[in-house]
């Protein structure tokens, strides 16, 4: 029942591993979604209900997908295939691998196109196209910009190369050397405009809307909605954990790896609440919103603050630094699979996934401008209205992550050999051992049929 032998590169270290795991789950939501979730949804209370739903469904999750990498050492698409038969299993359950390559890329088509607008914000900050404007003015740029296609393919193509020419580095001196970098730039940024925050900032109201105990607005969909967040935030469900995980040594615990995934995604989320909402108070904006809180509302308050330019250019590089380990993250189960299936020398695989992503993702954003009054599911209820760009986040994020994960769970928690369970969590204690699959056996299941469930009905 031991691991199949090693014939590809690996992480450099135990440490080097939790940072590049840490670096593809620390995104784009924990910074400008976790922060409109908890403020609207019982601040402290939502908060509470998170981190219970990280250490009891997200991290088990985690442990269960590493587990599946590092058992198999090949490709998330055939990774569970392979445990399956080690456990004496038919193959057919690869479709974990299978299902979780397949969102992941979806998403990616898409994610890389809000990535372009980060990208593109960030430029505009620098060059000083946001100073001095009205919140009217700011609001008409972000429409001006989405309403040119040209711009946003540019954007999206740019951020995609910059991505691809890291990853085509290979493991260590591409992916892991990324995540190196950006780890500590951003902790370092999100301090610095944290610290601003709160020397200029309204924190008083900006902090009891973000973290007071407003247990009066926690309701049945708020739980779900906190219980979504840990499940997605952590990307499990997508196989990039998987794929991560075929690169990892005997000797580093999984069980630990999943808890500083977990931990690092709510200390971000929790500086990112810190630094939006007492600026966002000290200006008088809604802070009630979005995704046109990062693009609307922050810009109008960079707008008007002494070192705006400086500021904005900043939360920008910000939201890119979020953006990219974890794309490239995303983009590594099919890259991995493209050179173990097709042999392709990973320099050419990393390009043609990167180009593919970009193809697809054009079509998601048309739905901004050219396409923008086309829904082509309308026939259909649950989509009646719906553009390209939201049936393609509901169909990768409500129905194909969850039912990976689902499946995940049930294969850790049931189906895998014990014998195999128990030498890929040998690191842990047996009573964290004993726990974890608990929880992948019991609530996991529920858990996620829960969600899954609420979002198709």
């Amino acid at each position: 029942m031991q691991p199949s032998s090693r014939t590809h590169s690996s992480w450099s270290s135990a440490t080097a591993f939790y940072i590049s795991a840490v670096g593809a789950s620390v995104g784009l939501g924990s910074i400008w979604r976790f922060p409109y979730l908890a403020g609207t949804s019982g601040g402290g209370a939502f908060i509470f209900i998170f981190v219970l739903a990280l250490l009891l469904i997200a991290v088990p999750l985690l442990v269960a997908e590493f587990a599946i990498g590092r058992q198999a050492q090949c490709s998330a698409p055939r990774a569970a295939g392979v445990v399956a038969v080690q456990s004496g299993l038919s193959r057919r359950w690869r479709a974990i691998g299978v299902l979780g390559t397949v969102a992941a890329f979806w998403i990616a088509s898409y994610y890389t196109v809000i990535a372009g607008w980060v990208l593109a914000y960030a430029w505009k900050c620098a060059r000083g196209q946001l100073d001095h404007q009205s919140h009217a003015n700011v609001a008409a740029l972000r429409q001006a910009f989405l309403a040119d296609p040209g711009q946003m393919a540019a954007w999206h193509l740019a951020f995609l190369a910059c991505v691809a020419l890291v990853s085509a580095r290979g493991v260590n001196r591409g992916i892991e050397l990324a995540n190196r970098i950006r780890a500590p730039a951003l902790l370092i940024l999100l301090c610095i405009l944290v610290a601003y925050a709160l020397a200029v900032g309204d924190v008083r109201h900006g902090l009891d809307f973000a973290f007071g105990l407003h247990w009066s607005q926690v309701t049945p969909q708020v739980v779900l909605a906190a219980i979504g967040q840990a499940f997605f935030a952590t990307g499990v469900g997508m196989a990039m954990m998987i794929a991560y995980g075929q690169y990892v040594s005997t000797g580093t615990s999984l069980l630990r790896s999943a808890l500083i995934v977990a931990g690092s995604i709510l200390l971000v989320s929790l500086l990112a609440s810190i630094l939006v909402f007492p600026l966002v108070f000290r200006y008088g904006m809604n802070p009630s919103q979005g995704i046109t809180l990062v693009f609307d509302v922050l810009p109008t308050v960079f707008a008007e603050m002494p070192a705006g330019r400086l500021l904005g250019t900043l939360f920008f590089v910000l939201l890119v630094f979020a953006a990219f380990t974890p794309t490239i993250a995303i983009l590594e189960p099919i890259i991995a699979w493209l050179v173990e299936h097709w042999h392709m020398p990973r320099a050419f695989a990393v390009f043609t996934t990167a180009a593919a992503a970009w193809l697809l993702g054009l079509a998601s954003m048309f739905s901004f401008n050219l396409w923008s009054h086309r829904y082509p599911l309308d026939f259909i209820s649950r989509y009646s209205g719906k553009t390209i760009f939201d049936i393609s986040d509901d169909v990768a994020s409500n129905m194909l992550l969850p039912v990976g994960a689902l499946l995940t769970s049930v294969f850790i928690g049931w189906r895998v050999a014990r014998p195999i369970v128990a030498v890929q969590m040998a690191e842990s204690g047996p009573r964290a051992r004993t726990l974890c699959v608990a929880l992948l056996r019991y609530l996991c299941p529920i858990a996620i049929a829960i969600v899954l469930l609420t979002a198709l009905l």
